[in-house]
C-alpha cells in the first residue's frame, strides 16, 4: 500500500499543515526556536511513516513507525509548550493523540505478522 492511501499519513499531513499555519503567528524571537523545532517534528512523522512504507522489510518499516512516533511525542510537547506561552489556542493534543493511537496500532499490527491494508 502507499503511504499516501495511508489514514495515519493524511491525518499526520493535515496536523503538520495545521502547525506550519500557526507557527507563522509565533513571536518573532520564537521563529528561529520553539516555531522551527515544531515545525520539524510536525514533518517528521508524514515524513517517517513515508519513508518507512517505502522499505522492503517490515523490520525497516516498525524502525521509521517508531520514529514517527517519537516525533509524535516530541510535538505533542512542543504544542503543549506554545499553548502554555498562549502562542495559540489550537488544541493539536487531540489530533496528535489519533495520530499516535493510529500509529501504535499500524506498530501493533506488523508486529504480528499483519500486512497494512
Amino acid at each position: 500500500m502507499m503511504h499516501t492511501e495511508l489514514d495515519v499519513w493524511k491525518k499526520s499531513m493535515d496536523v503538520t499543515e495545521h502547525i506550519y499555519i500557526i507557527t507563522k503567528e509565533f513571536p518573532k524571537i520564537e521563529h528561529y526556536t520553539l516555531a522551527r523545532q515544531t515545525r520539524r517534528a510536525a514533518l517528521s512523522i508524514p515524513s517517517n511513516i513515508a519513508e518507512g512504507a517505502s522499505r522492503r522489510t517490515t523490520k525497516d518499516y516498525l524502525r521509521f513507525l517508531y520514529i514517527a512516533l517519537g516525533s509524535s511525542s516530541e510535538l505533542e510537547t512542543q504544542c503543549m509548550l506554545s499553548k502554555r506561552l498562549t502562542y495559540y489556542d489550537f488544541d493539536c493534543e487531540k489530533d496528535l493523540t489519533s495520530v499516535k493511537r493510529m500509529l501504535t496500532a499500524m506498530i501493533k499490527s506488523l508486529e504480528k505478522g499483519n500486512k497494512i491494508k
